[in-house]
């Protein structure tokens, strides 16, 4: 990719305990820092609802703490779309190892989605992209990536059963296609903001806070809430690569030329549409076919980015068929697009079973396509991932301890090693690292891993603490 990449997944949590998911959540947080096993907990307090010892950075360049009762895992800063997909499946292969090391085996499950079916809550999986700052910002240029970030859901959807009472009074269900058993998206209810500063309650498609946790001069984050946590492979390279495409197109300032009516009510109203008609309002009164919108944004990144290098191609390839079988054959994406794969399955089940779409086992079979743990996932078996983007067993593995070697994680990682036998009090930050009595190191280039005033500040610990 042309920019640096990272997620953050906030697990749900199921158990069979009476004590409930703070207990479990607790124990894994803990196992993967015990002795410093994969990381260094924190030992300051980082916010109000993060106090010391509620995570910690991982040697692997990511980060895990706990957050509003959720365990929450995210990604090294990432350049490669390969390593972002590779660096996510490390999350899950560190829960998965510490459930089976804690034997919970049989009383916990974390699992990888967006909402809690019986209570209705939400919780994330966050995006986050870094633009530089020199980015063409214009009105037409934020209404056409807020166009395409909202009909993106049409492959990047995880699909869930059911839908919130918002929806139903908003009267989502009551619009042409709607389908109140099925939908497409599982944050699309709770989406009620284009753009907004914070990340609760009035949740936005675009958070505008401005925390590049870089060097603010060169970069700006984008900071995306409105995504589904992905289960499949290729949804995952799908959402994350073409928006990183899409951001390539608005930093050369080749967007096109179109906006929505209304972002919002277009993404609530396709959600609920899995069968079509995908056709949108536009600004300028006219009604578009959503899947040709989309082609519009592949045939200019194809236009641009062809042949730049290999993982390109391969992504506009993944792009390019999937948008020929969302147009023609929807079902053809079975194994490769998480919400189609899932409706697929569920209308199996309930052809088998003989039961109806409102039947409340669908919810927990809904909830078996999400487990983290690959031989309790009900999609892994039906995943289609084209060669070139399958990780084995070893490479995931190895990325749950080692930081990518092309970013900043890979710099970090090498200094949290070095304070790991140390009794001196440290605080590690993506861009900071603090050390009792040394001046502050700032990793302000993203990029760069190894930066030469991370050696100097090596070399005075070193003779800090000799």
């Amino acid at each position: 990719m042309n920019r640096i990449v990272g997620l953050e997944t906030e697990y749900g949590c199921l158990v069979n305990d009476p004590v409930g998911p703070p207990s479990a959540v607790g124990r894994v947080r803990n196992w993967i820092f015990d002795k410093h096993r994969l990381g260094l907990a924190d030992l300051h307090q980082r916010d109000w609802d993060e106090p010391a010892g509620n995570g910690g950075f991982l040697f692997n360049g990511g980060r895990a703490y706990v957050d509003m009762g959720h365990l929450e895992y995210c990604t090294p800063e990432c350049v490669s779309l390969r390593d972002l997909l590779l660096y996510d499946q490390a999350g899950d292969a560190i829960l998965t190892r510490a459930v089976k090391e804690l034997k919970m085996v049989e009383q916990v499950s974390f699992i990888r989605n967006n909402v809690d079916h019986y209570s209705g809550a939400t919780f994330g999986c966050h995006e986050n992209y870094l633009v530089r700052r020199t980015a063409p910002l214009t009105e037409p240029n934020v209404l056409s990536l807020l166009t395409f970030l909202t009909l993106r859901v049409l492959y990047a959807g995880a699909g869930r059963v059911g839908s919130t009472p918002g929806a139903e009074l908003r009267g989502d269900l009551t619009r042409r296609g709607a389908n109140p058993h099925f939908q497409i998206s599982q944050r699309a209810d709770y989406i009620t903001n284009e753009l907004f500063e914070w990340v609760q309650f009035n949740r936005a498609i675009i958070n505008t806070r401005d925390e590049p946790l870089a060097d603010g001069r060169k970069y700006r984050r984008l900071h995306l809430l409105h995504g589904d946590t992905s289960v499949l492979p290729a949804t995952l390279l799908l959402k994350c690569g073409t928006t990183a495409l899409v951001l390539d197109l608005l930093e050369l300032d080749r967007m096109p030329k179109v906006s929505l009516a209304d972002s919002v009510t277009c993404f609530h109203s396709l959600s609920h549409q899995p069968d079509g008609p995908w056709l949108v309002p536009l600004s300028d009164g006219r009604t578009a076919n959503a899947v040709e919108l989309l082609q519009e944004f592949y045939e200019l990144a194809r236009s641009e980015f062809r042949g730049r290098d290999i993982e390109t191609d391969d992504l506009l390839n993944l792009w390019e068929s999937t948008l020929w079988d969302l147009a023609r054959s929807p079902e053809a994406l079975v194994g490769r697009v998480d919400w189609i794969t899932k409706r697929w399955l569920l209308q199996q089940f309930v052809e088998q079973e003989k039961i109806s779409w409102n039947d409340p086992w669908l919810k927990s079979q809904d909830l078996e396509f999400h487990q983290v743990d690959p031989a309790r996932n009900l999609g892994w078996e039906l995943s289609q991932t084209p060669a070139e983007w399958v990780a084995s067993a070893g490479e995931i593995a190895h990325a749950t301890y080692h930081p990518p070697a092309n970013s900043r994680a890979h710099s970090r990682s090498q200094l949290m090693h070095l304070l790991k036998p140390l009794t001196v009090r440290y605080f590690v930050d993506w861009e900071v690292i603090d050390v009792e009595g040394i001046n502050t190191l700032n990793l302000l280039n993203p990029f760069d891993p190894a930066p030469p005033e991370a050696a100097a500040w090596t070399r005075k610990l070193n003779g800090e603490v000799g």
